[in-house]
């Protein structure tokens, strides 16, 4: 699809250096309100997420220790707080601020995407005439019968109804339209294109209304295009369990706690076909710290791999909690006591909205989180001169250093990079949002042992990628509510959370348009290789790819997937949006010590407990304000 490309090229590389070029004001750096009304970065599409542009400088200073950025042009602004990161926690932490110290202190806000929200990216694809929502990361509420008290009377500010999620969520969507779950396997791993009405896996198990399948282990397993011995070896997966470890009971936690699953798989079920030892690792997907060949028995059943099941052959082994409380009604499993079903149409990005609304009041209508679902924003208001709080998108920050001794200074310099040109503010203090792992390289003086700490982070990469459909009718027609893949880039591919709100309608029939959902953790070439090792190959490989490398590999994927009679790749395909994070869930806890605060910086972000959750990154923030008093 050649418009695609071309789209990619115009939206995703040479409107992020547009932005860049416009002009400044004579007395300060206001790119942002130079903007014209139509800079709206959500309505892009091709490569996002980490897009081209966005990381250029960060790496340049965290790999290649680059310093030496030019002049720097001193902005005649100083501000009570900087905030570096414009995420979840860093918008939340200039929300607190202003809550503790008053709306009038002046608060910066640097990042160095195009759009705010860090991964709570919103996407929008718009199909003749008719938008259509979609995340490009976070995505739903996690737990949130487990929400603090902080984030609950956070969102109870932002205009959050928890109730309303149980009538906006269609849990009839699925039944009604009979789909459910499945696994492809695609010709160029598997030998031929081939659609099994199973999933295998317990990952489709968290979409609720979703049909369980219908096929029986012996049926679904005859249907691979798996050789004789892989398929033995798949019913024996299957069909394993607890039982047969033949461990006591009583040693039976401990023991899944600290024995890796793919030696049970190997050792204990005698599996060494490729094709099964392939579909049990990309089993995880964005549920884990990378695949199942590094995770214990009890990290792997967490995400539902290959051979789990909610009511079946783990279930007395897990810890409480690992699995919820299911039932079944009319043949379908639904989960009664914490339903998955908080989810806004553009996922958290609602969340992250709302925040901004909160901040700068003037960047669009619109008052709880509902009433913003169909709000477009004026992402020119977000850097103008007479808020008290400022947004500044395209800043890398590359410096942050106190105005003299940490322990006593009053000031902090903040140095950061746009349009390849270097600027510095002046803040009272500074709240670290950003990726923790990025800090060491940004703060030349840290304290040994919390330097030390922070460069010990690493980063899970991910992907998810958003699909504008002119019709889901062949989705419909395979009956397909989402499908693992484990031979292809995407480990998953699914239609989105039937969610209907403020004013925005979930597709209704297979004819009208909709967003499809690919997701990918990618993984390193090297089965049991260290976590690390396999973050950094992963991320390597996934940025070294172009957009018409994605969009070839979808075509082939969704093209051998979907029945030919009703799926036509150039004539049903409108849009395609990948959002690539190179830096995506945190793996590695800093610690007491790594967090810690610095002198008038203090430090937010998921990163700082290892829980990617957006509960995390708002209790970080209020924890970050807090110490900075």
């Amino acid at each position: 699809m050649s418009e695609i490309t071309r789209r990619d090229f115009i939206n995703g590389t040479l409107m992020v250096a547009g932005s860049s070029m416009l002009p400044f004001e004579a007395s300060s750096q206001s790119a942002m309100a130079a903007l014209d009304p139509s800079y709206y970065p959500p309505a892009r599409t091709g490569l996002r997420g980490s897009h081209p542009g966005s990381y250029d400088y960060a790496h340049s200073r965290a790999l290649d220790g680059r310093s030496n950025w030019g002049p720097t042009t001193k902005l005649p602004e100083t501000y009570d707080l900087v905030v570096v990161g414009g995420g979840l926690s860093g918008l939340a932490a200039a929300y607190f601020y202003q809550q503790e110290h008053g709306r009038d202190k002046k608060v910066l806000i640097l990042d160095n995407h195009d759009d705010f929200g860090g991964h709570a990216k919103r996407n929008e694809h718009t199909i003749d005439g008719d938008t259509r929502l979609g995340e490009g990361g976070s995505e739903s509420f996690e737990a949130p019968y487990e929400f603090s008290a902080t984030v609950l009377d956070l969102l109870s500010d932002l205009g959050v109804d928890m109730d309303r999620f149980e009538t906006a969520y269609d849990a009839d969507f699925f039944k009604r339209h009979g789909l459910g779950p499945a696994c492809f396997f695609n010709k160029r791993t598997f030998g031929e294109d081939k659609l099994v009405m199973h999933p295998f896996c317990d990952y489709p198990g968290f979409v609720e209304g979703l049909l369980r399948p219908t096929l029986s282990y012996e049926e679904a397993v005859q249907q691979t295009p798996l050789s004789e011995k892989g398929q033995e070896q798949l019913l024996r997966v299957l069909k394993g369990g607890q039982h047969v470890l033949k461990i006591p009971k009583e040693e039976l936690r401990e023991y899944i706690r600290t024995h890796s699953y793919f030696d049970y798989l190997k050792n204990t079920l005698g599996v060494d076909d490729p094709g099964v030892l392939k579909m049990a690792r990309h089993t995880a997907v964005d549920y884990g710290e990378g695949g199942t060949d590094v995770m214990s028995i009890s990290e792997a059943l967490a995400t539902g791999p290959l051979g789990s099941d909610p009511y079946a052959a783990w279930k007395d082994a897990l810890e409480e909690g690992v699995y919820q409380e299911y039932v079944k009604k009319d043949g379908d499993t639904y989960n009664v006591k914490y339903p998955f079903i908080q989810h806004y149409p553009d996922g958290n990005a609602t969340i992250a909205r709302s925040l901004v609304k909160k901040l700068i009041p003037d960047v669009g209508p619109g008052e709880t989180a509902e009433q913003i679902v169909l709000s477009r924003f004026d992402y020119s208001e977000l850097d103008k001169p007479g808020n008290s709080v400022r947004v500044r998108l395209n800043s890398t920050v590359v410096n942050v250093q106190h105005g003299g001794d940490p322990n006593s200074a009053s000031d902090v310099f903040v140095k950061y990079i746009h349009d390849n040109m270097s600027y510095q503010v002046k803040g009272k203090g500074v709240v670290m949002a950003c990726y923790n792992m990025m800090i060491p390289h940004i703060i030349p003086d840290l304290p040994r042992k919390q330097d030390a700490a922070l460069r010990r982070l690493s980063k899970v990469p991910f992907q998810y990628t958003t699909v504008g459909l002119k019709n889901w009718r062949a989705m419909k027609d395979a009956g397909i509510g989402m499908a693992m893949c484990p031979g292809n880039i995407h480990q998953v591919v699914a239609m989105d959370y039937p969610v209907s709100m403020g004013g925005y309608e979930f597709t209704k029939t297979p004819d009208d348009p909709c967003v499809l959902h690919m997701r990918s953790a990618p993984l390193g070439d090297t089965v049991g290789a260290p976590r690390v090792e396999q973050f950094r190959e992963a991320t390597y490989r996934m940025l070294g790819l172009q957009f018409k490398d994605y969009e070839a590999e979808i075509r082939e994927h969704l093209s051998g997937m979907l029945p030919t009679e009703s799926f036509d790749f150039d004539r049903d395909v409108a849009s395609i949006t990948v959002n690539r994070w190179a830096h995506g869930y945190s793996y590695g806890n800093p610690g007491p010590i790594g967090r810690q605060p610095f002198g008038r910086i203090t430090i937010a972000n998921s990163d700082a407990v290892d829980i990617s959750l957006l509960q995390s990154a708002v209790e970080q923030a209020w924890r970050a304000v807090q110490e900075l008093g």
